[in-house]
């Protein structure tokens, strides 16, 4: 086990068009000496300032999480060894990739080992850049290579300093999408400081560092900042078109480095079906951003040698049906309120029915069966009948796959963020809904209008773009816990933006009838400045405790046992063992694995469960021969899964494994009807007894208070 110890807005002048140009170019001459030059003056120095301030608390915060990352490890006194293990479960895959490229002779071997790879599933050989998003690390590698670094810089800073430098960017974006949603940098300050001080809950990638979402997550943010800009009205051509290039690198850079892209997209997707359908976003605007979800996404297909889990996701499924029924159903956004709401019905049933369809043809063709497992769990998840499925059982069983626990918005209130979301979240919804109506009600001369003319309730397409956003993404959050980041660190801009927002503060000031242009300037500036003060005087001196608290990386069961691994087994040696385990063997020993955590192929999911029987109730000859079956050498067992105690009866992997395997459980408690005992004791706890059975095809050659490694015989006696 490892562990931590201590270490030893302005009005603009409108001008007639019914003026000459002359006597109107002659009238803003005599104007500039003393108004438009002076605004100009003052929106280039707040763009300089909030610009100065953008990418200074961007760096902050990537020097910020470096130190409690070094602090938390003493990272830079460890050995290599201690290193590589400090990257858990997965991280250490991802990472192992990138010193396979640095140790090759050449980039071009470095690129051949990686696409006829046979080390990472034993007597398999895999293409990992298709089965994997590890593209990030043949970059960083091959930087490394050809920057002149290699003297002042190890590798292994090379990378975590990247991935806190993507912190950086991550930041900034964040605090660009609330400057541009609200008008002012503060409320990008605000969204900062929220991101910050709620830590815990925004980011992990000061212990996660090579993890998927710490790659993708920064492009996302870039991604969303560059949308609420580009649904902005009245854009010029230009600006639009430079616009439109950073969303389709931003959304080609967040589906390279992550798994999950197609899923998080979908979720995208969905939004602007929503804001289309209730006529609340140009429509050509949509189509824009689908057929770039689409591209970018089919870029990184080809990028991933055509990996059939993208050609089949529902994202490409979905906006593909959009477009096709947006055709179908030319006359859609026209009618009154009833026919409407008719015709949005039968979009959205046209829409889901082409999904199901061109998705279930596309799996079909393909024989995909590699997401399967994802339906799965989202199928018992939400109550969709119970399931002994393994893989499915696996997943729900997983705190972090679990509902957000309660005590995350008792933190999130502690920083004031939660309270200000719901405040501003409550508003805008109420606000979307008045709009949404009255579009639907396609009442062109019916608008919510005030005795001067203008519009009481509005909302703009970029700021009901981000609504919708925020609420879809909440709910993810809600039903899964490792979601939440996306959520919460978005939450951090819609919050700030709200509470430094004009059109927020006149809504609510004339709802209670305190309307005043000058209350409306007081509260969006005030009210955000107090609560960064307040902010600062509660978690200034916590924050600073933080940085001078000095621990240490621990974990010598580890070490010791990649030490014993490449001190005494032959380089060609197969492991087999838990995933999280076998990606540190592979990343501090290079030996062949058996099995690993990257959980998105329908192959090594059986590989899995079958090596996973070393945790069952089955017979010595039964494990031996499926262990050698993947030609294993050598199987590690670890005391914290045989006698695991951090899950409750039926979630430890023996019960998940019993349970598949139609045994009953062990322990008190109920069992269900149909299982039964087994006719064998369980094989992690019997091995250790020495009994001959046992002895005659497993012999033991290493131990600690951890591990237990024993060697296969190469026949069966």
């Amino acid at each position: 086990m490892m562990y931590i110890r201590q270490r030893k807005e302005i009005k603009t002048t409108e001008v007639s068009e019914d003026f000459p140009a002359q006597e109107e170019n002659g009238k803003l001459e005599n104007k500039l000496p003393s108004g438009c030059t002076n605004r100009r003056f003052w929106k280039i120095l707040s763009f300089t300032v909030g610009g100065t301030t953008a990418l200074g608390i961007g760096l902050l915060t990537s020097v910020y999480l470096a130190t409690l990352h070094e602090n938390d490890l003493w990272f830079s006194n460890i050995k290599e060894v201690e290193r590589e293990i400090s990257f858990r479960t997965e991280c250490g895959l991802y990472y192992s990739y990138y010193k396979q490229m640095l140790q090759a002779p050449t980039l071009m071997q470095g690129f051949r080992g990686l696409i006829h790879d046979n080390k990472t599933e034993s007597m398999k050989t895999i293409n990992l850049l298709q089965r994997m998003n590890i593209y990030q690390e043949v970059f960083l590698s091959i930087l490394y290579r050809v920057l002149p670094i290699q003297k002042y810089l190890e590798p292994v800073y090379f990378y975590i300093y990247t991935l806190f430098g993507l912190q950086a960017v991550y930041v900034t974006a964040l605090y660009i999408t609330s400057w541009l949603l609200s008008g002012t940098w503060l409320s990008g300050l605000l969204a900062a400081f929220w991101y910050i001080t709620n830590r815990i809950d925004t980011t992990r990638a000061e212990f996660t560092i090579p993890l998927r979402e710490n790659w993708a997550l920064p492009f996302f943010a870039i991604q969303i900042a560059a949308i609420t800009y580009f649904l902005r009205p009245n854009l010029q051509s230009l600006s639009e078109r430079l616009t439109l290039l950073a969303i389709f690198i931003s959304t080609f850079l967040f589906s390279l480095t992550w798994q999950f892209n197609q899923f998080m997209m979908l979720m995208q997707a969905l939004v602007l079906f929503i804001l289309d359908s209730l006529d609340m976003l140009p429509a050509m605007k949509a189509t824009w951003l689908y057929s770039i979800q689409i591209t970018g996404l089919l870029l990184v297909c080809i990028l991933q040698f055509f990996n059939s889990m993208i050609l089949g996701s529902l994202l490409i499924s979905f906006n593909l049906s959009v477009l096709i029924a947006r055709k179908l159903q030319k006359n859609l956004k026209t009618g009154n309120f009833l026919n409407r709401i008719r015709k949005l019905l039968l979009h959205l049933f046209v829409v889901f029915c082409l999904t199901l369809l061109l998705n279930n043809i596309i799996k079909n063709i393909l024989n995909l069966k590699s997401d399967e497992h994802i339906f799965k769990f989202l199928k018992a998840k939400f109550g969709f009948g119970a399931t002994r499925d393994f893989d499915a059982n696996l997943y729900l069983c997983e705190e972090a796959f679990g509902l957000l626990p309660f005590n995350t918005f008792a933190r999130l209130s502690d920083t004031l963020l939660f309270y200000a979301y719901i405040f501003v979240l409550s508003i805008t919804v109420i606000a979307a809904l008045v709009v949404a109506f009255h579009n639907l009600s396609d009442s062109a001369t019916q608008h919510c209008v005030d005795k001067m003319g203008k519009c009481t309730v509005d909302l703009n397409p970029e700021t009901a773009y981000n609504l919708i956003h925020t609420i879809l993404f909440g709910l993810l959050a809600l039903s899964t816990m490792r979601m939440k980041y996306l959520w919460t660190s978005h939450m951090c801009v819609f919050a700030s933006f709200g509470l430094c927002s004009r059109e927020i503060w006149e809504l609510l000031l004339k709802l209670v009838h305190l309307y005043n242009p000058k209350r409306i300037c007081i509260m969006r500036y005030s009210v955000p400045i107090l609560i960064l003060l307040y902010l600062c005087y509660k978690f200034w001196p916590g924050m600073m405790d933080e940085l001078s608290e000095l621990r240490e990386f621990y974990d010598p069961d580890t070490v010791e046992l990649m030490n014993w691994i490449n001190s005494n087994t032959p380089r060609k040696a197969v492991f087999a063992g838990s995933m999280q385990l076998l990606a540190g063997v592979k990343l501090c020993t290079g030996r062949t694995l058996t099995n690993h955590p990257h959980y998105e192929d329908n192959s090594l999911r059986e590989r899995t469960k079958a090596v996973y029987q070393i945790y069952a109730k089955r017979s010595p000859e039964e494990v031996h021969a499926l262990l050698k079956s993947f030609g294993t050498d050598y199987v590690i067992l670890e005391d914290s899964i045989c006698y695991e105690r951090r899950h409750h009866r039926g979630c430890r992997l023996r019960d998940l494994l019993d349970i598949a395997n139609g045994h009953m459980m062990d322990g008190p408690g109920e069992n269900d009807p149909d299982l039964k005992p087994a006719d064998h004791p369980r094989f992690c706890e019997e091995i250790k007894r020495n009994l001959p059975p046992y002895m005659a095809h497993f012999t033991r050659v290493f131990q600690n208070k951890t591990f237990h490694v024993y060697k296969l015989s190469r026949n069966k006696q």
